[in-house]
């Protein structure tokens, strides 16, 4: 049987906020712990950009039509079957995108006097959720679950108040 390996592509596609020392290799420990507490027994790889509010509001009227910046997107490569594109050269499930604004992040943070970083993995851990199949908007049992299992990854990785400064 061949190993199992995550990958996670981590783009920055804004100027307005520096990235976090750290973050990216806390991002991809989430990444993984989400996959790992959802059994999920395939190479896979999703991408994960960091935005400013308004190249999200753009994709947020596009794909959603709603004309506002908002915190986080996701966008999976479900092929029309239900199943994920495979990556031809790795064998690995392509999951989708996650956009994250990483403004957004900050303005929240600084408004709530939390931790930037905290709410963009947070928010990175329920939009993999989202990736995987749950949709807390068509269903009460999903939102529940994804908020329990996205606090959950935030202690596993280091993070249990990660909704408080730090």
């Amino acid at each position: 049987m061949s190993q199992i390996v995550y990958k996670v592509h981590i783009i920055n596609k804004q100027k307005l906020v520096t990235v976090p020392v750290g973050l990216r290799l806390v991002l991809r420990r989430v990444c993984h712990a989400v996959l790992r507490s959802e059994n999920f027994n395939s190479s896979a790889e999703v991408n994960v950009t960091f935005v400013d509010n308004e190249y999200i509001r753009k994709l947020n009227r596009e794909y959603r039509g709603k004309d506002v910046a908002t915190d986080m997107l996701s966008f999976p490569s479900l092929l029309e079957n239900g199943e994920y594109e495979v990556n031809s050269e790795t064998g690995a499930k392509i999951l989708g995108d996650i956009v994250l604004s990483i403004e957004k992040a900050r303005d929240e943070a600084e408004e709530e006097h939390s931790s930037m970083k905290g709410k963009l993995l947070y928010w990175a851990a329920h939009s993999l959720l989202h990736l995987l199949g749950y949709d807390h908007e068509k269903s009460r049992e999903d939102d529940i679950f994804m908020r329990d299992r996205a606090e959950c990854i935030m202690a596993l990785v280091g993070y249990p108040h990660w909704n408080c400064r730090s």
